[in-house]
């Protein structure tokens, strides 16, 4: 879901603003909280049409207007002559995630965001995720990013499908998870070679700062820690690269 928590007069304060064809659509799709749709006037496109027409069939208020009030909403981002108002996002808790999995009779396979920084790198995250069968995704209150417009947008309308839970201590909810029997990896430059990772049963993967890694007092709760070997000049890999590495060998080990 594309967010964008400016306030405007036309919508609730409480609202959040989706931006963007792809993002609109699974938000219609997926979401019940939706207040109003805003389609920018005299711009004609099978997508807005479809938008439009999904809209109203939920009894969905349509609002016609120019494209300096769509720009104003979407804080000068592309929005592609659409946006949606909804409610405020609501994250998960760690116990939420866990229910799923209960539910649905699965083995847990979550990941653990150590306070990864740049938006595009968790947009990018959880549609891998999506993709992969990721079941949840945990990151910190404090010094990250949350789940912003950018992160939506990015996500391509994956942030509709995998559940971001927020926690004060990552620390205290590893330990949490380990009581629970989950087994927790993290990445390193000395590890496992993580093509040798066996994700099978129930596991968390931790995917540090995008300049830091992960913090010295998550890594001494982590089981095994697991590395990307490269034989390049330059040995690293961006954030959302190398956690697409490591997520499809957890997908792939796992039987999927």
């Amino acid at each position: 879901m594309s967010f964008n928590n400016k306030n405007s007069g036309d919508a609730d304060e409480k609202s959040e603003f989706v931006i963007g064809r792809h993002p609109a659509l699974e938000t219609l799709k997926n979401n019940q909280d939706i207040n109003k749709v805003f389609i920018q006037d005299q711009l004609k496109a099978d997508a807005l049409l479809e938008i439009a027409s999904i809209a109203r069939k939920k009894k969905i208020i349509v609002n016609k207007v120019p494209k300096s009030k769509l720009d104003l909403l979407a804080d000068n981002q592309n929005h592609q002559g659409v946006v949606v108002a909804v409610a405020a996002y609501k994250y998960e808790t760690v116990e939420g995630l866990l229910a799923r999995t209960e539910a649905e009779n699965k083995d847990p396979f979550f990941l653990i965001l150590d306070n990864i920084e740049d938006p595009h790198n968790l947009g990018s995250i959880i549609r891998t995720a999506d993709a992969a069968g990721v079941q949840g995704i945990i990151i910190p209150k404090r010094r990250a990013v949350q789940l912003t417009s950018t992160v939506a947008k990015t996500s391509t309308g994956a942030i509709e499908h995998v559940p971001v839970a927020r926690v004060t201590n990552l620390v205290q909810t590893v330990k949490l998870l380990k009581k629970k029997g989950i087994w927790i990896f993290g990445t390193d430059m000395h590890g496992t070679d993580f093509r040798k990772w066996n994700a099978q049963g129930a596991v968390a993967l931790i995917i540090g700062n995008e300049g830091k890694g992960i913090s010295p007092l998550l890594k001494k709760e982590c089981d095994e820690m697991l590395t990307i070997p490269m034989v390049g000049h330059v040995q690293s890999l961006n954030a959302s690269v190398a956690a697409s590495l490591l997520i499809y060998q957890g997908f792939t080990s796992r039987g999927n």
